[in-house]
C-alpha cells in the first residue's frame, strides 16, 4: 500500500493546524515547530487504524493532526527539561527564542491538539482515550526522571516507564483510529495493546542503537546514554549479569553519572560479552512480533498490511 497520499493529507492538514498569526511572538515559533519534518508515524497510525476498521474518509484526520501536534508539544517541553540546543538539525524553540516563549508555544500546541480531538466522531470516547494517554505519558516521564537517582531499577520498572513515556501515545494513536471508525471495545483494546508493544519495541531499540548505531546514520553521539548514566534496558540487564569486581566497577561508574566517551567501546564490549546486546535485539523482535500478531487478528485489508509494514520497518532499524 502506497502511503504517499496519506502523508500528503497529513502534511496539508498540519500546515493548517496552527490557524492564526497574531501575536507573531507566539504563532511564529508555533509554525516553526510544526514545519519541522518528521516521519509522521503517529498520524499514519491513526489513519491506518481507522481504515483497518472500515473508515476510509477524512473523519479520522483530526485525530491524526491531534497526535502529531501533541507529540510536537512534548518535544518542545522535553527540550527545555533536557537543556537541548537542537532537534532535527534546527535550533530548539527555547534557544531560537527563549524559555518562556517555548513554554507558551507548548501550551498552545496542547490546546490545538484538543481542538482537533473535539472534531472526531465519538468525541466522549476520543477524549477519554486522549486524557488517559496524557496522564500515562506524564507518569512515564516522571518515572524516567526518578530513575536518574535510583540504583534499584528493575526490568519490570523500566517496562512500566516505557508503557507511559513511549507506549501511551502510540497506543492512543491506534485506539483513536479505531474509535473514529466506531469499533467495538474489544477491537479498541486490541489496538491499544498493539501500540504498547510497538512502544516497547521502539524504546528498547533506541536504547540499543544509542550504543551500537553508526554515528553518521544515528545523527547524534553514539554512547550518549552511558555517558549520561541513563538507566536503559541494556544497563539494567548488564547490572543483573555482571559478576566480577571489574565489570561491576565499570557499570557502577555509569550509574554514578556516566563515563567518558573514550570508555564507551569498553562498556559496549562488556555488554556484548554478557549477552546483553543479543538479548536486547531479541526483545525488540519479541515485542514487534507481538504487535504484528495482534494486528493479524484483524480482518485482512491493505491498511492492516500497511500497519504491519510500518512495524517491520521500525524493527529493521536493528540492521
Amino acid at each position: 500500500m502506497d502511503l504517499s497520499a496519506h502523508r500528503d493529507r497529513i502534511e496539508a492538514a498540519l500546515a493548517r493546524a496552527v490557524g492564526a498569526s497574531q501575536p507573531p511572538a507566539l504563532y511564529e515559533p508555533a509554525e516553526y515547530v510544526m514545519a519541522g519534518q518528521g516521519k509522521r508515524l503517529r498520524p499514519l497510525l491513526v489513519l491506518l487504524a481507522a481504515e483497518t476498521h472500515g473508515l476510509t474518509g477524512d473523519e479520522a484526520l483530526p485525530g491524526a493532526v491531534a497526535v502529531e501536534v501533541f507529540h510536537n508539544f512534548t518535544l518542545v517541553h522535553d527540550d527545555i527539561m533536557d537543556n537541548a540546543d537542537s532537534r532535527r538539525g534546527r535550533d530548539t524553540v527555547h534557544i531560537r527564542w527563549d524559555e518562556p516563549t517555548a513554554i507558551l508555544v507548548g501550551d498552545l500546541l496542547m490546546g490545538i491538539a484538543y481542538e482537533h480531538i473535539a472534531r472526531l466522531p465519538h468525541v466522549p470516547k476520543a477524549l477519554t482515550c486522549f486524557n488517559a494517554m496524557v496522564r500515562r505519558l506524564c507518569e512515564g516521564q516522571t518515572l524516567d526522571m526518578d530513575f536518574e537517582t535510583r540504583r534499584d531499577v528493575t526490568l519490570d520498572d523500566y517496562l512500566e516507564m516505557i508503557n507511559g513515556k513511549t507506549g501511551a501515545l502510540l497506543a492512543c494513536c491506534l485506539e483513536l483510529g479505531a474509535i473514529a471508525a466506531g469499533a467495538d471495545a474489544e477491537s479498541r483494546a486490541r489496538m491499544a495493546e498493539t501500540g504498547r508493544d510497538i512502544g516497547r519495541a521502539f524504546q528498547i531499540q533506541d536504547d540499543l542503537l544509542d550504543l551500537t548505531a553508526d554515528s553518521a546514520k544515528w545523527g547524534k553521539q553514539v554512547g550518549g546514554d552511558v555517558m549520561e548514566g541513563k538507566r536503559t534496558w541494556l544497563l539494567i540487564q548488564a547490572l543483573e549479569r555482571a559478576s566480577t569486581p571489574e565489570d561491576r566497577a565499570l557499570l557502577e561508574r555509569v550509574l554514578d553519572g556516566g563515563v567518558d566517551s573514550e570508555e564507551v567501546p569498553e562498556v559496549r564490549a562488556l555488554m556484548d560479552r554478557l549477552g546483553v546486546l543479543k538479548d536486547t535485539r531479541d526483545a525488540v523482535i519479541f515485542h514487534s512480533d507481538a504487535a504484528i500478531g495482534r494486528l493479524r487478528e484483524v480482518s485482512e485489508s491493505p491498511a492492516r498490511e500497511a500497519l504491519i509494514g510500518l512495524v517491520r520497518s521500525m524493527q529493521a532499524r536493528l540492521h
